[in-house]
């Protein structure tokens, strides 16, 4: 991605944020970036395009610091729940407004195809992380259920419940201990 996608990337996520998604029109992404909006054109022919590249660079993201953080985990059942855990309560809540899936919804849910098959995958390393069968899918949908929370602020926890969840994600993701 070159630095100027990336500037027309965060121009059109303030101004999700700040307007909404039905407010995202390619004049404010340019005017939100200081570019024309023939600048604007020239890197993403449409809205749609725009949209989706919000989209494939969270996806990126999401999918490159889960990929790290299931590296560093020592291992054994429930690691990559720990993994999408630490992906899920490592950001800020206030900053991670994921733009692109919100534009997505409001204005062409045809372009959630690419993170409805992120999530077919990701559910299939839930189911086969080790743990009890079904611990893995609760896992994964409870920490849904609080990205979405957030992301919509529907009575999302404090940070203090955030942090005992948390530990409690962990607490219930580590492997089974063998008794003597």
């Amino acid at each position: 991605m070159t630095e100027t996608h990336d500037l027309l990337l965060r121009a059109a996520a303030r101004v999700i944020r700040r307007a909404g998604s039905l407010n995202l029109t390619l004049e404010a992404v340019a005017r939100e970036a200081g570019v024309s909006k023939g600048g604007l054109l020239y890197h993403f022919p449409n809205k749609d395009a725009l949209v989706a590249a919000l989209i494939a660079r969270e996806l990126g993201t999401g999918e490159r610091i889960l990929a790290e953080r299931y590296e560093t985990d020592a291992g054994g059942a429930g690691r990559w729940a720990r993994a999408y855990a630490d992906l899920t309560f490592g950001g800020d809540p206030a900053q991670d407004v994921s733009a692109g899936l919100v534009a997505a919804v409001a204005l062409n849910p045809e372009l959630l195809e690419p993170v409805q098959e992120r999530y077919r995958q990701w559910q299939a390393e839930a189911e086969a992380d080790g743990l009890e069968p079904g611990l893995g899918t609760l896992l994964r949908l409870a920490m849904d259920g609080l990205w979405l929370a957030e992301l919509l602020h529907l009575a999302p926890p404090d940070a203090d419940e955030r942090a005992r969840l948390a530990a409690l994600v962990v607490r219930l993701s580590a492997p089974a201990r063998e008794t003597a």
